[in-house]
């Protein structure tokens, strides 16, 4: 097992207690391997002004961004990575004249079974992220795929795998054994009132 756990951050704004904007900030600052700026229901121009706004944040504290699902504002701002749906990356691609692998160092997506991981290693994806693996209320009704799942899709790619779904310090050594690269954390950390207080680094 990998001594150390990478943490990926991915946000969601109706989860989140307080104030959004100073809930990135400190996600920004506790220093996570990542965050994906996951707000696909926001209008294209609304998720411009975000990006624009927490993108020279980020650079700042060090803190590798990644846009999700809006391909046209990742272009233009240039993140750390792009995440996308797995059938929106493969319609993107379809569309776009140009390598879309050439324009972002981390390209992924989220894959719900070893067909799903496997493809993304065709379309050319730096990483993925694999779940739900536990039981979680951002998925209400759906039971968690499991550890064994997990553990099938690292052995069948190359390619990083990152859990989500439910993760905690209790069960993360349970993810980090079947492979995972590490883990993704979103409602714990947006329910949060202090991430500084919650330590993400620390906890996981």
């Amino acid at each position: 097992m990998k001594d150390k756990c990478n943490i990926i951050c991915v946000t969601n704004r109706h989860l989140c207690k307080g104030d959004y904007k100073e809930k990135l900030i400190q996600i920004a600052k506790a220093h996570p391997y990542s965050i994906i700026l996951r707000e696909k229901d926001m209008s294209e121009a609304d998720y411009m002004e975000l990006a624009t706004w927490f993108l020279p944040i980020c650079r700042k504290e060090g803190t590798r961004l990644f846009l999700h699902s809006f391909y046209e504002v990742a272009k233009k701002l240039k993140p750390d990575g792009l995440h996308m749906p797995l059938k929106g990356l493969e319609e993107i691609i379809s569309k776009s004249k140009s390598d879309i692998n050439m324009d972002f160092q981390e390209l992924g997506v989220s894959c719900h079974s070893v067909e799903d991981a496997k493809r993304a290693v065709l379309l050319g994806c730096t990483y993925i992220i694999a779940g739900h693996i536990y039981d979680t209320d951002c998925k209400k009704g759906l039971s968690g795929r499991g550890t064994v799942f997990l553990k099938n899709v690292t052995e069948a790619i190359s390619l990083p795998v990152y859990a989500i779904g439910g993760i905690t310090p209790e069960n993360k050594n349970k993810v980090l054994l079947s492979g995972a690269e590490g883990v993704c954390i979103m409602s714990s950390v947006m329910e949060n009132e202090n991430v500084e207080l919650f330590n993400l680094i620390n906890n996981l």
